[in-house]
């Protein structure tokens, strides 16, 4: 019997097909039976409420949206305050937001699909708890694309500039296959890349020009130092995720470099923003006051630096995103004022 087959228990881990981690507190007994060898309680996944969807589209990230749109509008205020738009502007906000949750809700669905989630430390996500069909996930997802899409094409139709309808497109695609496709390059340790050219310089610079017809360069220095927050903001994401992406073979940047460095890198992408800042408030009188935003900067640094546990890195991505929300809605005071 050499040459027979070995049952399935004794196969080895590594050729067992991938289980789907479900949350336990989404778990609820169903039924059970009082008799002895009966059948088993059936268990039951909760369904997501919209407390749940809310949460997966995880509003912590919006000022990622929101800071480089509004440096983007001032900077063109900047260049002429009456040609500037103010509809323009809700409507690259509208874009920004779109892609920001489209991108939350596709990572969800193929983190989910990839069995990513299951070693997952952190809240727990709509497809990979069990809460939500994956279908409907990225039905989601496809839904806020098509919304942040639809303000697009009427600021291009608005603005003129219709060659940005091929920004567009590849700025949407680019979000879904971040984590999404055969190879994504999120796990290939670009993601933070991504996030530096779509969220700090194609928003911010895409903002100026949709409004002014024109990129000086504050559009420019403000956009890259909203890149390099929003890349922070993934960083420390990636940091807390760590071990667990090692596992699921998801190499991001964190992964590749590893913890020590990670911790470095993000150093860097949050003090750079203020040394650019510097220059700001060589030229603007109110830049100075955006400093401030340090008082949320250094906390998430030292938590970065010393943490250990998810939650205290949970803490940090907070204190991140607060920061580049202080720094671009303050710097744009700055800029316009």
């Amino acid at each position: 019997m050499a040459n027979a087959k070995r049952p399935a228990q004794n196969r080895p881990a590594q050729n067992r097909p991938a289980q789907q981690r479900i949350d336990p507190s989404r778990v609820q007994r169903a039924g059970k039976s009082g008799r002895p060898g009966g059948q088993p309680p059936r268990v039951v996944v909760k369904k997501a409420t919209a407390r749940d969807w809310i949460g997966g589209a995880r509003l912590r990230t919006l000022p990622l949206a929101v800071a480089p749109v509004a440096l983007g509008t001032a900077s063109a205020y900047l260049v002429s305050a009456p040609g500037w738009h103010w509809v323009r502007a809700l409507l690259a906000l509208a874009v920004a937001v779109g892609i920001q949750i489209g991108v939350n809700y596709a990572n969800d669905y193929s983190d989910g699909i990839r069995g990513t989630d299951k070693f997952r430390v952190g809240p727990s996500r709509l497809t990979g708890s069990g809460a939500a069909k994956p279908r409907t996930v990225r039905t989601v997802a496809f839904v806020f694309f098509g919304l942040g899409g639809i303000a697009g094409l009427i600021l291009v139709l608005r603005s003129g500039q219709y060659w940005l309808l091929a920004v567009g497109v590849v700025s949407i695609v680019a979000a879904y296959f971040y984590t999404g496709g055969k190879r994504p390059y999120g796990y290939a340790g670009l993601g933070e890349l991504f996030v530096f050219v779509f969220f700090g310089l194609v928003a911010t610079i895409g903002t100026t020009y949709t409004q002014v017809g024109a990129i000086p360069v504050e559009s420019v220095a403000s956009g890259v130092a909203a890149g390099l927050l929003a890349c922070a903001v993934l960083m420390v994401n990636n940091i807390r995720d760590i071990d667990q992406d090692r596992l699921a073979n998801k190499r991001t940047l964190a992964v590749l470099v590893g913890s020590r460095a990670a911790r470095v890198i993000f150093a860097v992408f949050v003090i750079v923003p203020f040394v650019i800042l510097f220059f700001f408030s060589l030229l603007y009188p109110l830049a100075p006051f955006v400093y401030f935003a340090l008082l949320a900067a250094v906390p998430a640094t030292i938590i970065t630096f010393t943490g250990k546990t998810a939650p205290e890195f949970i803490i940090a991505l907070q204190l991140t995103s607060l920061t580049a929300l202080l720094f671009g809605l303050g710097l744009a005071a700055a800029i316009a004022f």
